[in-house]
């Protein structure tokens, strides 16, 4: 069953032809020549320079002063020996899979259209591949909203794609390019890549999460054909009038709601023709009194068939959210037996720290996923959802909710300190419901995992040879800080104006470590394998008077990277002391292997590929003064 499925068995081929690997995001490479004996010996044989540092940056400054080169996260494709890569400010690039070397590059320009969206700044994530027809075409969406197809040969685009771009804003309601403030940046915006199934492109879209109004954009999902880009379907996430769900969205607040799309990766399965997306919250995060219901299909991870676009099943993880936790990251396809029966599945990692998992052609729930109970709201005018669907297989991967015995016990004084902090604030179990801000009392209600998970934009890896899935985590902590503006600021009866944290005793962590942690999930059995601290060390804890002379645990302090698997083991990066590594951990244990240290804070998603009898590893990392793409491999005789 699957046996020839590319969609969830990684990548077999030495290529790397989609952000994940595959289009199930697997995040796997089917390569062995680096193991855990010569990681070491790793050096870097390449270093490509951001495109980004050839253009004359203060002169741009002029004209967009939110220009940056920094935050360069993308993750390059690997086809047939050439690299294709985008910076920060979606220039694409083709470079030579061997020697680094720029084959072409291409500049779109959008940093002329505006200043990026408020508050993400200038990043993007990756790119699509097609081919067909005898074609080749690198696919690339643009902070400004535009979609692009570029002549895998040349660089160029291909006049014949939609008359040269796709203008996504096109169709989205409230979206017009006429309320262009270069304050708040531009209306739709792109960071993460758009996928490819057969010949269909899905795309989607962001909206700032910071609104003043409840009129926003609603961020449909689109498929548009190809090679020629004509619109080929598209799927409301907030349902219009006479659609399934519409009745979830009370008074009539599917006609001005706006944000609910996906600001992540999907995923898709050719074989059964499905695309799989992560949606998610509803305008605003924290406060839905003026949306009342359910809300499909915010926080739901929708299947559609990527033909029609036609809804083939969903699943709502969080019903009116007013917590912020969006399905962060693509979902990973995999071919599981659990009990004796083999499974097409498809697992969604959340924010909260669960681990959804379906039968990802029918939707069905691998595991039981009943409703249980939850905190009511606590804010005037909101009416939260008396229960939330909790899986009950896996467990959860990441602490969830606030309890006095995670506070910070090093000693008897640092814990009776953080019992007082913690008197300040609402908390409670997970799902505990948001609270206005009153800074002569109540600070806001701590959530636990913070807004930012739990797993991130990170996601999950899983190795498809054993049926794990490995899991970076962050134990993170968020204080909502909620108000009532003026009528002229703000028409929501409360709004967030900002995010905050908890500074625990004496600035040190509020919480016991660990901090961050990697857990691998056995899927065939629905249980946690391990689970292991990502880093011993916090030089901010481990330094501090309060604690000299006490031994410390792993304190978990090398943060949440993503991970590579190969066939012979776990790559991620990790922050060890002031400086980064890259680091190789034993697949069975989670045991730490080897590493080598990294010029820069590494911030895409690491691949690897073959070419030429060789094995590469790819980063992409914040040198100084020039971001970097550094290609490592082993020492050549």
């Amino acid at each position: 069953m699957g046996s020839n499925a590319l969609a969830q068995q990684g990548v077999q081929d030495g290529q790397w032809p989609s952000y994940g690997g595959d289009t199930g995001s697997t995040k796997y490479a089917a390569l062995e020549q680096i193991n855990g004996d010569n990681f070491a010996d790793l050096e870097i044989s390449w270093a490509w320079d951001s495109i980004d540092a050839e253009l004359d940056l203060e002169a741009l400054a002029e004209i967009n002063p939110a220009i940056r080169i920094n935050n360069m996260q993308g993750t390059p494709l690997m086809i047939d020996g050439v690299l294709y890569m985008v910076t920060a400010l979606h220039q694409v690039a083709a470079i030579d899979a061997a020697s680094g070397e720029t084959l072409w590059q291409y500049n779109p320009e959008s940093y002329l259209n505006g200043a990026p969206m408020n508050p993400i700044g200038y990043h993007a994530r990756g790119l699509a591949w097609w081919e067909g027809d005898g074609k080749r075409r690198v696919i690339v969406s643009t902070h400004d909203a535009f979609v692009l197809a570029l002549d895998a040969e040349t660089g160029q685009p291909d006049p014949a794609f939609a008359g040269g771009r796709i203008d996504l804003t096109h169709g989205i309601p409230r979206a017009s390019r006429d309320d262009l403030d270069w304050r708040g940046g531009q209306p739709l915006a792109v960071v993460s890549p758009p996928i490819v199934i057969g010949d269909i492109l899905v795309t989607s879209q962001i909206t700032s999460n910071r609104p003043r109004y409840k009129e926003r954009p609603p961020l449909f999902i689109r498929g548009y054909h190809l090679p020629e880009g004509e619109l080929a379907w598209t799927f409301h996430t907030i349902p219009q009038e006479g659609e399934f769900g519409v009745e979830t969205w009370g008074e009539q607040s599917w006609r001005r709601a706006g944000n609910t799309g996906v600001w992540s990766m999907m995923s898709a399965d050719p074989e059964l023709g499905l695309v799989y997306l992560p949606i998610e919250a509803a305008t605003n995060d924290f406060y839905g009194g003026h949306r009342p219901g359910d809300n499909l299909f915010s926080q739901s991870l929708v299947a559609l068939n990527a033909e029609t676009g036609e809804r083939a099943w969903h699943f709502q993880m969080i019903h009116h959210g007013i917590w912020d936790y969006d399905p962060p990251a693509a979902p990973n396809l995999m071919d599981i037996t659990v009990n004796g029966r083999e499974i097409q599945a498809v697992a969604q990692v959340t924010k909260q720290g669960f681990t959804y998992v379906f039968d990802r052609e029918t939707g069905e729930p691998v595991w039981p996923i009943p409703e249980q109970p939850v905190p009511p709201a606590l804010l005037p005018g909101e009416v939260a959802s008396p229960t939330q669907p909790i899986p009950s297989k896996p467990p959860a991967f990441e602490k969830q909710g606030m309890r006095i015995d995670d506070l910070i016990d090093f000693t008897p004084e640092l814990r009776a300190e953080a019992e007082e902090i913690l008197s300040d604030y609402t908390w409670g179990p997970l799902f505990t419901a948001p609270t206005a801000t009153d800074r002569g009392g109540n600070r806001g209600t701590i959530l636990r995992p913070g807004t930012g998970g739990g797993a991130n934009w990170s996601g999950a890896s899983h190795d498809p040879e054993t049926g794990m899935l490995y899991v970076p985590s962050a134990d993170s902590m968020t204080v909502p800080v909620i108000v009532t503006l003026d009528e002229d600021d703000s028409n929501f009866d409360y709004v967030r104006i900002s995010l905050g944290g908890v500074r625990g005793p004496q600035g040190l962590p509020l919480l016991k470590p660990p901090y961050s942690t990697i857990t691998a999930i056995d899927m065939n059995r629905g249980e946690i394998a391990w689970r292991v601290a990502n880093g011993d060390g916090d030089a901010d804890v481990e330094n501090h008077p309060a604690l000299a002379g006490l031994e410390l645990p792993a304190l978990g302090g090398g943060g949440r990277h993503p991970i590579l698997v190969t066939k012979t083991l776990l790559v991620h990066a990790q922050q060890r002391g002031d400086g980064y590594v890259l680091l190789a951990r034993d697949k069975q244990t989670g045991a730490e292997l080897a590493m080598i240290d990294m010029p820069g804070r590494p911030r895409g998603a690491p691949m690897s590929y073959e070419w030429q009898g060789r094995q590469y590893i790819a980063i992409s990392v914040a040198s100084e003064p020039v971001p970097q793409l550094l290609g490592l491999a082993l020492p050549q005789d």
